[in-house]
């Protein structure tokens, strides 16, 4: 195997460098040349890669829609049978770990650019549109092997999304922990009935 060239290890370096700086500050607040001090760099060196703040903010969001496809990374056990992996990647979608996989303030400053940005919005639709579809397969993938009977799994991998955006733009809201604990239970809940599943079921299994 070859090297890596310098512009690919060094490209994602600067972008999670300008994503935790983004996450500290604000991205209206995170810059180039604070980006290059935080890694000790010259400007100049993250100016060669990418020539305008545009261009890393972008840079920035591909690897943030990255970040959001990691939530079907499910552990090697649950391969083999798909409601397994299912059952796991819904534990997954309303847990802290798929909060922690990206930070909700530097998501939704990106987010919101796609008013503005017609590129911004495709690749947001590109990857929620995948998310929707991987979870659809999965789906599918149970009702072939006779452990799930899901008439339309589209509709139900849509409405579990749904669920989910709607319940993590809420809860950016809720202080309380135990509040919070409360209410993703009770969404998580409402999104395994799209499944024809219950949690006491969905425990046991």
């Amino acid at each position: 195997m070859g090297r890596k060239s310098l512009k690919e290890s060094r490209q994602p370096e600067i972008v999670r460098a300008f994503y935790k700086l983004a996450k500290k500050e604000g991205l209206e607040n995170a810059s180039i040349a604070k980006t290059a001090a935080l890694i000790n760099i010259n400007p100049s060196l993250i100016i060669h890669y990418f020539q305008t703040r545009e261009q890393l903010v972008s840079a920035l969001i591909e690897f943030i829609l990255e970040r959001y496809l990691q939530i079907f990374k499910t552990p090697a056990v649950s391969e083999e049978d798909p409601q397994k992996r299912l059952l796991a990647v819904i534990d997954r979608l309303f847990s802290q770990k798929w909060n922690i996989l990206f930070d909700d303030s530097v998501a939704y400053s990106c987010y919101s650019m796609v008013f503005r940005d017609k590129k911004v919005k495709a690749k947001f639709k590109m990857v929620l549109d995948q998310l929707r579809h991987n979870l659809e397969e999965m789906i599918i993938a149970c009702n072939k092997a006779g452990c799930l009977e899901v008439a339309d799994p589209a509709r139900a991998a849509d409405m579990v999304f749904i669920i989910v955006d709607g319940a993590y733009y809420y809860l950016t809201l809720v202080v309380n922990k135990e509040e919070y604990k409360t209410k993703l239970e009770y969404y998580k809940r409402q999104a395994l009935q799209q499944l024809n599943l219950s949690v006491s079921e969905a425990i046991q299994l």
